[in-house]
C-alpha cells in the first residue's frame, strides 16, 4: 500500500501529461500514487495520460466534489491535494510523512512561492506567507496533505462552490486541533494572477475569504472568484 496518495483535481488541463512526467522523474525513490479526477464528463484532460501506475476518475466538476472522489478511491494512509500548476519541494513526502507521523497535526500545508522573477510576487507570496501564520488556514494551492482517517472522520470537503480548502482548514481550527504551515515552500504558476492583475488578485482573494468566514454563502462569491468562468 503507497504511504501517500496524491489527488490532483483537473478541469481542461492539457499539459497534465507533462506535469505527471515532471512529478515521477523529480520524486523517483517515493512511494505514492497519483489519482487525477477530472471534473468535465468527456474526459478530455486525462485522454492524453499514459500508464497504468496513475489513476483516472471523472467525476462532476468543483474541486470538492472532485477531491472527494479522489479520497474515496485513495489507497494511501497520507492524502496529498496537489493543484495541477503547482510543484512541490525536493523533500516534500519526507517532510509530509514527518508532520503525519509526529502525531502532533491534523493537516499541514507547505508556504508560497509564486514561479516567475517579479518582485511583486515575492512580495505577495511573503503577505500570503504572513496570513497564514497568522490564521493557520492555509489555501488549496499550498498542497494541503492529512492522514485519510482525519479527512473522513471531519467529512471531507464540503461540495461548495468555492473556499472549500478554507472551510475545511476552520473545521480543523474550530475542533481545537494543529495545522502545520511548513518552512518548504511549493512553487505555483502566477498566470492566473498576471493576467487580471497582481494587486486586484490579492486584494480579491483577501477580500472573499473574508466575506466566507463572516458567513457569505459560497454560490454568492464564486462570480466574482471566477469572473471569466462561463
Amino acid at each position: 500500500m503507497p504511504p501517500i496518495s496524491v489527488i490532483i483535481p483537473v478541469l481542461h488541463e492539457p499539459a497534465i501529461h507533462h506535469f505527471l512526467t515532471t512529478l515521477y522523474a523529480r520524486f523517483p525513490h517515493a512511494s505514492f500514487e497519483v489519482i487525477i479526477v477530472d471534473g468535465e464528463p468527456q474526459g478530455r484532460s486525462i485522454a492524453s495520460i499514459k500508464g497504468s501506475e496513475v489513476v483516472t476518475l471523472v467525476s462532476k466538476p468543483g474541486r470538492g466534489h472532485q477531491m472527494n472522489a479522489g479520497a474515496r478511491t485513495a489507497k494511501g494512509d497520507i492524502l496529498l491535494f496537489l493543484h495541477a500548476d503547482t510543484h512541490l519541494p525536493d523533500n516534500a513526502f519526507e517532510k509530509i510523512r514527518e508532520t503525519m507521523d509526529s502525531g502532533t497535526y491534523t493537516a499541514g500545508a507547505f508556504t508560497l512561492r509564486f514561479a516567475g522573477n517579479k518582485k511583486a510576487l515575492s512580495l505577495i507570496a511573503r503577505a500570503a506567507t504572513l496570513r497564514c501564520r497568522l490564521t493557520r488556514t492555509p489555501y488549496g494551492d499550498q498542497a494541503i496533505f492529512m492522514r485519510r482517517g482525519d479527512f473522513f472522520r471531519l467529512g471531507g470537503y464540503r461540495d461548495i462552490a468555492v473556499m472549500e480548502d478554507i472551510d475545511l482548514m476552520r473545521r480543523i481550527r474550530k475542533r481545537g486541533e494543529r495545522i502545520r504551515l511548513l518552512n518548504e515552500a511549493v512553487l505555483t504558476s502566477a498566470r492566473r494572477w498576471e493576467q487580471e492583475g497582481l494587486i486586484f488578485s490579492l486584494v480579491r482573494t483577501w477580500i472573499l475569504s473574508s466575506l466566507f468566514l463572516c458567513g457569505v454563502a459560497p454560490k454568492r462569491l464564486e462570480p466574482y472568484y471566477r469572473p471569466n468562468r462561463p
